[in-house]
This record gives structure tokens, sequence and C-alpha cells, in this order.
């Protein structure tokens, strides 16, 4: 969804407006969609394909902006920092590549590759592949030598297998009308979480969050000015006065918010997600600061003014959710071993 009748539509999808009644038998023609793909995975019609290394997906059940990115992210370095070699995994929306699979370099431009793998790749510092085809695209981490592969966006793409997967639910706005598309924000059912092993809930819930979800916050990290990579800390900010705040993610108004808890007056400017920015875009005639996120910032290099200011966040999960996860990882560990064994049989 994309342009101003996208943004109205998810807004509206979120909010319950009553109109969306009206699609309610679409909805019900995409639900049979979705059964009968499942099953086809599940009775062996389509292929599942299963790598000898531990695959971890991160996704989402509802459109628009949830937090999943710095999640990937963390998940990657938490993993490096305990002896794996994770590799991460992505289908590379936005991006449009003339080989696949990509994998990306210090100079894959974010045309190829798609805005969130580029900065997933330079934030994460271990490899990346963009593929339309997950297996495809994970053989290639494994040739890369990556020995846990981390699926970025991945929960409806059931071809490659799976040994854990991840939902991340946005905390102000959760489930919106708890309807599937069109008549709702959702990709799937939410008797799809009964089949995930973990829900993180990114922010302070808003609604009723599933039993046993865990938490996760976004934590502003550093100010990171565009045109030489200057860091500073996130407090105070390295401006003074308003700033033109550019978003072109899934949920932008979160970004306005951050902006504001740390005290910065934002003049928002909101884009559809994985917007294309041109000079345009961020040219103000009161040359006032101009702000961006992260996933924005690898489509303005060369086009945002030389001040711009570019605000890092990192994923800060709960406890409780290390502490599972670390156990699971003791577990993938030992099931990547007999795996690897029985291959070799």
């Amino acid at each position: 969804m994309a342009g101003s009748i996208g943004e109205r539509w998810l807004a509206a999808a979120y909010r319950g407006d009553a109109w969306l009644v009206a699609l309610r038998p679409l909805e019900a023609l995409y639900r049979l969609a979705v059964r009968r793909r499942v099953a086809a995975f599940a009775a062996g019609r389509r292929v599942v394909w299963q790598a000898p290394v531990p695959v971890i997906v991160v996704g989402n059940i509802t459109l628009g902006g949830t937090g999943k990115s710095p999640l990937v992210a963390w998940l990657a370095r938490f993993l490096v920092e305990r002896g794996w070699s994770p590799g991460i995994l992505s289908r590379g929306y936005g991006g449009r590549s003339d080989r696949y699979p990509l994998l990306l370099d210090a100079d894959t431009p974010v045309t190829a590759c798609g805005d969130e793998p580029r900065m997933l790749a330079d934030q994460a510092g271990v490899p990346v592949v963009v593929d339309p085809d997950r297996p495809r695209g994970a053989r290639r981490l494994l040739a890369a030598g990556c020995d846990i592969l981390i699926g970025d966006d991945g929960l409806q793409h059931l071809a490659l297998g799976r040994d854990l997967e991840l939902v991340v639910v946005d905390g102000r706005r959760g489930f919106g009308n708890g309807r599937c598309l069109p008549a709702g924000p959702l990709r799937e059912p939410l008797e799809r979480l009964d089949g995930v092993d973990a829900v993180v809930v990114n922010g302070q819930p808003a609604f009723a969050a599933p039993a046993g979800a865990h938490g996760m916050t976004l934590v502003p990290s550093a100010w990171r000015r565009l045109g030489d990579g200057r860091r500073v800390p996130p407090s105070p900010p390295p401006f003074a006065g308003p700033a033109h705040a550019v978003a072109g993610i899934g949920h932008p108004a979160r970004f306005f918010a951050t902006l504001e808890a740390l005290g910065v007056e934002p003049i928002p400017h909101a884009f559809a997600d994985h917007h294309r920015f041109t000079a345009a875009d961020l040219a103000f005639a009161d040359r006032r600061p101009v702000v961006m996120t992260a996933k924005d910032a690898v489509k303005c290099r060369g086009l945002a003014p030389f001040d711009s200011w570019v605000l890092e966040v990192e994923a800060r999960p709960d406890a409780a959710f290390i502490d599972w996860l670390q156990t699971r990882l003791v577990l993938l560990s030992t099931q990547a071993a007999r795996r690897t064994s029985r291959a070799a049989t």
C-alpha cells in the first residue's frame, strides 16, 4: 500500500472504521487463500526447504511498521557476542537487482537491495543476502560461512523451513480491528500467533497482549550527521529549535513521538513506507535542521543537506525474552548438530 490512499486505509484499519465492514466478503476470500496456501505446504504439495543450520524468522502479522528491523539487528549482534556466525536473509522490498542471490557489500546501492537490507548490513555488520527465493538466498549465506540464519520479515515465506518464529507487534496500535486484509491490517488471522514461538510487543501495550508475550523498547542511541558520520549522544540534540522530521517508514508517528521525548519539536513530513526520496523532498526554504530515521538515511545520502541528522535507535528486549532466547539457542545448537550428523550418514 503506497501513497495517500493506502495510508488513509491503513489508519482506518487500525482505528476500526465502520466502512471497512463492506470489505469483509473480500476478507473471507483472502482468509481462504491463506488457509489453502498453508495447507499446501503442510501437506507437502509445496516444498519446504530446511537448512542444515538453525533458522530464526522475525516477522509480523500486521501491515505497517512494528519495530521488526531493530530487533533483527539486535539479534544479529546478540548471536555474534555468543560465538555464532549469523547471516540475515531478506526479500529486499523496494530494491531491484539484475542478479540473485545478492550478497551485500559496502558498495551495494540501496536501489538494488532495498532500504532495510542496506540499513541492517550497516548496523549489524554480518552478511546480508537479498533474494526473492528464500531457500536460494539461504544457501548463499551458508556458502558465506554462516552457521545460523535470521529471516527478516519471513513469517509468511513458508518455503524456507524455520526453527524459531518471532512475531513483533506495535504496542500502541496492536492488531487494529483484528480483521484480515482488506477489511483490516492483518496479513494472517490472529490464530497464527498460537503457532509461533514468541510474541514481542514493542513499547507499552495499549491492547490486551497475548498471554506470555515479551516486551521490547526502542531506545535512541546516538545522533549521526549524515554528511560525515559524526556521532553524538542522543541528548541533548546537536541542534536547536524545531526540525523538519522526514519519515518514509511504516509508522511515522512513532518516530515523531520519539523526537518529542528527546526534546525536539518535529515539523512532521510523513511519506509512504519505502519512499524513494528526491532532493526536492528534503529542500526546505527555512533552512531548519532535517532529521530522519536510519532506514530513510540510506536513501538520502547525497540528497539531504550535509548537516542533516539521523537518529539511531536500538532494540532492548526484556530480560525474560533474553533468558528464553538463550535457552532456545542451546536447544537449536543441539538440533543443528543432529541434523548435520544425519546428513553425513
